[in-house]
């Protein structure tokens, strides 16, 4: 029986880390940005989450995603 892969990172990392690192795309989808290149600009800017090259590509750790978002979601909370 093959295993499936989720759809939604999103639902990937409320159940716990998932067994890959996460993608430019998975990250478009999991805050809904307009497109990939919001993703490079936050790098750029160093306001996003840490992410680290392998070869040409751009991988994001789901645990180093989740606590931007949680640190995020909190100095919104606290404005």
């Amino acid at each position: 029986m093959p295993a499936t892969e989720p759809t939604d990172p999103r639902a990937t990392l409320r159940g716990g880390l998932p067994d890959r690192y996460l993608t430019p795309e998975d990250l478009v989808t999991m805050f809904s940005l307009p497109s990939v290149e919001t993703v490079y600009q936050w790098r750029r800017k160093r306001i996003g989450p840490p992410g680290f090259r392998v070869g040409r590509y751009l991988r994001f750790n789901p645990a180093a995603v989740q606590a931007w978002e949680a640190e995020r979601t909190a100095l919104t909370d606290a404005a």
